[in-house]
Formats: C-alpha cells, sequence, structure tokens
C-alpha cells in the first residue's frame, strides 16, 4: 500500500524495463532483507524514477508499506536542506532507499539524512547517482560473495599498523593507521549499525596519516565525476603529506582546478578523512561512476568529512570527495594482499 501524498508520482504504476529487475530485487531482498511488516521510505528524484520504479515493484511484492518521495516534486533542487516532510517521513521507517543524481552543493542534504539515518539505526541503502549500467553491472554482483571477502580482508586490516599502495601508473602510498579507530564493512549487506552505498563492496577507516603520490587514473567523486568522468586518458596526480592535499597536477587544468577548490572548501576539505578498500570483486573495470567505481578491487581514499560516527574520528568536513585509481599493489604490514588488482584472499 502507498500511503505517498497526493503531490508524489505514483511509482507502482509506471512501466520500467524488466532487466532492472534482477538489481532491483538484489536491493531490496538481500541487501537490505525488507520485511512485510516494515515502513520503507523511498527517496527519488525525475533522473531515476525508472529505477525507484523497479523498486517499489519489489517492495509491493515484499508487501510492506512504503512512502515515495520525488525530490522535485517537494522542493526546488539544487537542494539547500532536506526537506521538513522527508524527514518526518523517515523518522517513522525502519528501511530508506535514496535513488538520485547528485547535484552541485547537496552533500549538507545528504548528511542531514544519514544523521537521521545513523541516529534511529535505519537500514538505508545510498544509491546516490545510480544509473542502468549500474542496476545491470554492480547491482547484480553476489553480495553474499562479497561479504564473505570483505569480512577476511577487515579480519586482515583491523590490526594493521601499516598499509602501502602502489600502481604501474605512479601511484606510491603509505598509510599509518590509527588504532583508535574503527573499520567498517559496507559489502552491500546492510544493516542498523551501518547504512551503505548500493552496489557495496568496501572495507573503510579514518588513516591516521597519509603520506605519498596517488595518480587518480579512475575518477573523482562527488559532483565532479559526472562531468569528468573517467579520468584514464587524462589522470590526476596528488602529493599527500601529513594526511594533507599538498599537490594537484594534470594535464586536464579545469579538472585541477575544480578539485582543488573542493578540498579547499573549509579547514579539513584537504585532509584524508578515509582511507578505503574496494572488495566488489564482480566489477572488472572503472566505468567513470564513482557509486560503482569506488567498490572497484583497489585502494581508493577520501578527503574531507571522516564519518566519525562510525569511524571514531573526532574532527568534521563539510565536504568528501572520492578518488579512485587502477590495479593496484597493497600490503598489509609487509604482507601482499592484492596484486595488479587481483586480491591473494579467496573469498
Amino acid at each position: 500500500m502507498n500511503t505517498a501524498e497526493p503531490s508524489n508520482r505514483q511509482l507502482n504504476q509506471m512501466a520500467f524495463d524488466p532487466q532492472l529487475t534482477p538489481g532491483a530485487r538484489n536491493a531490496v531482498r538481500v541487501c537490505l532483507r525488507v520485511l512485510a511488516s516494515e515502513k520503507v521510505a523511498v527517496i527519488a528524484d525525475e533522473v531515476s524514477l525508472e529505477i525507484a520504479a523497479a523498486l517499489v515493484r519489489e517492495l509491493e511484492e515484499v508487501g510492506c508499506r512504503y512512502q515515495t518521495w520525488v525530490l522535485e516534486d517537494v522542493a526546488t533542487r539544487p537542494l539547500t536542506d532536506l526537506p521538513l516532510a522527508i524527514m518526518e517521513d523517515l523518522e517513522t521507517s525502519q528501511v530508506s532507499i535514496f535513488a538520485v543524481q547528485a547535484q552541485t552543493n547537496e552533500l549538507k542534504s545528504r548528511m542531514q539524512m544519514t544523521d537521521i539515518v545513523n541516529r534511529r539505526k535505519i537500514r538505508h541503502a545510498h544509491m546516490v547517482n545510480i544509473n542502468k549500467r549500474i542496476m545491470l553491472e554492480g547491482m547484480r554482483a553476489d553480495f553474499q560473495k562479497v561479504d564473505r571477502l570483505s569480512v577476511k580482508v577487515l579480519e586482515t586490516v583491523r590490526q594493521a599498523k601499516q598499509i602501502r599502495a602502489k600502481t604501474s601508473a605512479g601511484t606510491d602510498l603509505v598509510a599509518d593507521l590509527n588504532p583508535n579507530y574503527r573499520w567498517v564493512k559496507t559489502s552491500g549487506i546492510i544493516s542498523t549499525e551501518k547504512w551503505g552505498n548500493l552496489p557495496g563492496g568496501e572495507v573503510f577507516t579514518t588513516p591516521g596519516e597519509v603520506n605519498g603520490t596517488f595518480v587518480i587514473d579512475g575518477v573523482v567523486g562527488d559532483y565532479l565525476c559526472a562531468k569528468f568522468g573517467d579520468l584514464k586518458a587524462n589522470p590526476l596526480t596528488i602529493q599527500v603529506k601529513g594526511n594533507r592535499l599538498i599537490e594537484a597536477h594534470s594535464a586536464n587544468k579545469e579538472l585541477k582546478d575544480d578539485f582543488w577548490a573542493y578540498t579547499h572548501t573549509d579547514e579539513n576539505s584537504n585532509r584524508v578523512g578515509e582511507f578505503a578498500i574496494g572488495t566488489n570483486i564482480e566489477l572488472k573495470d572503472v566505468i567513470g561512476q564513482i557509486l560503482q567505481d569506488e567498490k572497484y578491487p583497489g585502494v581508493h581514499i577520501a578527503f574531507g568529512n571522516p564519518y566519525g560516527a562510525h569511524t571514531g574520528a573526532e574532527w568534521y568536513s563539510s565536504t568528501h570527495i572520492d578518488v579512485v585509481g587502477r590495479k593496484f599493489d597493497i600490503w598489509v604490514d609487509g604482507e601482499q594482499i592484492m596484486r595488479s588488482g587481483q586480491f591473494l584472499i579467496e573469498a
């Protein structure tokens, strides 16, 4: 039963490509494990309506209550704040799905949403910049298998003091880890303890200190991802010292300038807030979409907000931007766990 207000579209009446069904079913049945007794908030936008309709069909089959929101029906975009009606709906939901395309300067509204999710321990699927290709690739992964590998990687890194990451493109990065910061697994199996991006597949922490060179020949995150896409032909090379971004170079000057501006929004925007290892072994290459690409096997880091509610880091930033490379070699306390992008750990 859809209890949405009249101002919202009836997504249960909307036609969609049946090829979206396996990914939508994975999201609802495997990743979120929605029960008939639960209430779900589905938040979408104009661009993502077809995917939202596929998700709603699965919710109808489960038989749960749900409320659908199309952002453009309730607010002007880009959002300055999360609409009050959506905030109130989240307060009475056990599960939430956020399937929208990122727009410039909307991170604050997403943080307002995840603040409610964290406080109420909602099982939340974060599907920012979801598209049909991701639904047909990353969302069709065997998330139980991804979770098994993620658990093994987590066990390997949890007690580690140092992780080194190198690539043939020129990345040479060392992360010294802080034992006071927790590692978090977001494998696609979403729990009340940690909301997750879908498709899932990563383990991450806030590092103690990162130093070295990162050749970003994959993608950069947030709204810069849609603007610049796959960076294989024109990488962005950055230098990190004492956990801070100190240099950035690229043949694409606009990319370099936009990235530099983003990472200098506030006093901690240039600080490494996340050190992560992608664990979605079903992904074969970077596709130019951060939602999927940060799960691609390898190392990615993010500048800005350290997700302290989960990692235990006690500082804050209003921004968060991931950077992804390709074909990593990774050593954990001297023991190699990945060679040229392939895990040496069995799932």
